[in-house]
């Protein structure tokens, strides 16, 4: 007999949960949501106390957890763990190997009091004024087969906003448009209220060991990085893919193997960029992109730890999209080691018509030993022969390199976190920058590497330079700290139109202080972010005065609020 436990529902939910019961799911847990603020850091941090399973690289995202992957006793007194990843009481039905539960009901909001600001957001776009995203849905499994069903619904004010001004000189918006045109970034998503429901972090996946195969239309984290990856992060909302992937770390006699293998379709936003009818000398700037088309991302990822090494994890990544109506050949669904290598100045339209990029990437981090290091190094195209990377590595590349150290206190689990990464996409080779080569932008696949408007690799988008520290009290779940952030836009648009008229005073700079708090109350989790953001020469634009060179900037200040609650059910 169904034993129906804690919950009350109406007929018609019950016919309807049990038709879906019709679906033959392993003992694997649900993923852990990328979107949920703070998830991330903890079990990463329990990792580094030695409380949880040292085999996970957190190369791969999300991860899909269970009771058994926290160590010791710890395993049996730890409630939040076991309420969000464990059974038992937390289901809503229970017989033989058929189970369904409930995933913790999540609303999250941000508030910015100026202008858009914010990444790593899942479905969030950029917004002035406030936006909220909740999310809540049912995990099932019998056997092999598994159903989570976890959509999202967004509402955004979309408050209008100065974007890049127009009072910038006509030549300097001729530049611009050189990126905005290879790419798909727009500054505001329309010009009314933004409400849209997603699919979220749902999936279906059939489960054999520690394989999975499925569709999915969850958020991917591919690479070490803790606030920026090359190539897929949870900046943009989830899309659309099909998965083979390893659902645990897989042990051989060589050590421990995880990996994915993607194939999906990314969309486009439906939004032009600002003044899309802006004409200078008698010329549209803008070029009207195949926004009909829609692009096909084929992906993998592989990472590999060496037994010999205890906590060494090395992996390398790769992507490729192209317009779905350009595909007429099977290399086309599945190039990911196909760069169709070759010298760049001859003409190789299978090789122009992709946008591939890639990356190699390593984390170290000591169990037990609170102290983890990372890096992820890219290159933008695939086709350079290994001789041209060896003499110059530095042209099309970008990379992150970060620290997380736990510092012991006299309280009992309580600890100093401090953290710190930097990445940088923008290009230092003057090739590079000169023919507009930036990263997440693409000559031919021109609504460069997004979804739905959004980069899914490093937020900040291309040319971008971020130097991020963190230092924070920690206990457990709960955190208090403080943040600094720097953020250097788009280095690649202002070294090719400033360089060439000796104007170097306009770098388009963010300086973002921010107090952070995490917290358990019973059943919630609460966190929040609080940000004070001092903009230096936004979108690059000064007050000019012919008779001075040192002049004001257009210097801005905006204040961003980020709260969310999670219920988890227990």
């Amino acid at each position: 007999m169904m034993i129906f436990r804690r919950f009350k529902m109406s007929r018609n939910i019950k016919v309807t949960l049990l038709f879906l019961l019709v679906l033959p799911i392993s003992v694997f847990a649900q993923t852990a949501n990328l979107n949920a603020p703070n998830l991330e850091d903890y079990l990463r941090r329990q990792q580094l106390l030695g409380k949880f399973d040292k085999d996970f690289s957190f190369n791969i995202r999300p991860l899909s957890p269970n009771t058994d992957d926290m160590e010791g006793e710890y395993s049996q007194t730890h409630t939040i763990y076991n309420s969000l990843y464990g059974y038992k009481d937390y289901q809503l039905f229970i017989k033989d190997n058929l189970l369904i539960k409930p995933l913790p009901v999540l609303v999250k909001s941000q508030f910015n009091s100026n202008y858009s600001f914010g990444i790593n957001d899942g479905a969030f776009i950029p917004n002035k004024g406030l936006q909220m995203l909740i999310s809540g849905g049912f995990f099932a499994e019998f056997r092999g087969l598994s159903i989570q069903f976890q959509p999202e619904l967004i509402t955004a004010q979309n408050l209008d906003f100065q974007g890049f001004p127009e009072e910038h000189w006509g030549s300097t918006w001729r530049q611009y448009y050189e990126w905005l045109n290879y790419m798909d970034i727009p500054e505001r998503f329309g010009t009314s209220t933004y409400t849209k429901v997603f699919w979220g972090q749902s999936n279906i996946k059939y489960t054999y060991k520690n394989f999975s195969v499925g569709v999915s239309n969850e958020n991917i984290w591919w690479g070490p990085g803790k606030r920026n990856a090359l190539l897929m992060s949870n900046n943009a909302p989830g899309f659309l893919h099909a998965t083979i992937a390893t659902k645990r770390p897989v042990e051989t006699s060589i050590g421990y193997f995880e990996g994915q293998l993607i194939a999906g379709k990314l969309e486009n936003s439906g939004f032009l960029p600002p003044h899309s009818d802006y004409i200078n000398q008698k010329t549209p700037l803008y070029i009207p992109k195949r926004d009909e088309d829609w692009r096909f991302l084929s992906g993998i990822t592989i990472s590999y730890q060496p037994k010999w090494v205890p906590g060494l994890s090395v992996g390398y990544s790769s992507v490729s999209q192209m317009y779905h109506n350009d595909m007429d050949k099977f290399a086309d669904y599945l190039p990911i080691f196909n760069g169709e290598k070759g010298p760049k100045n001859v003409v190789n339209l299978d090789r122009d018509h992709r946008n591939q990029l890639s990356s190699g990437y390593f984390r170290w981090m000591s169990h037990g030993g609170l102290f983890e290091f990372y890096g992820e190094y890219g290159s933008n195209g695939n086709s350079r022969q290994l001789r041209d990377f060896l003499v110059n590595p530095d042209l099309n590349r970008a990379f992150t390199f970060g620290f997380s150290n736990l510092i012991p206190l006299k309280k009992e689990d309580a600890y100093i976190q401090i953290s710190s990464e930097m990445t940088q996409t923008g290009q230092t080779v003057r090739d590079a920058i000169v023919a507009k080569n930036s990263w997440y932008t693409h000559p031919y696949v021109r609504h460069g590497y997004t979804h739905l408007g959004q980069v899914l690799g490093a937020g900040n988008g291309p040319g971008s330079n971020v130097i991020f520290l963190e230092a924070s009290w920690v206990n457990n779940y709960n955190k208090i700290g403080f943040q600094m952030e720097r953020i250097v836009y788009n280095n690649d648009f202002y070294y090719k139109r400033f360089e060439e008229i000796k104007d170097w005073r306009r770098k388009y700079i963010d300086l973002v202080p921010s107090l952070v708090a995490d917290w358990k109350v019973n059943n919630f989790l609460l966190s929040g972010r609080f940000q004070y953001v001092n903009t230096l020469n936004y979108k690059w634009y000064l007050e000019n005065d012919p008779n001075r060179y040192f002049v004001a900037g257009l210097d801005k200040t905006n204040f961003v609020a980020n709260l969310s609650l999670m219920y988890v059910f227990d």
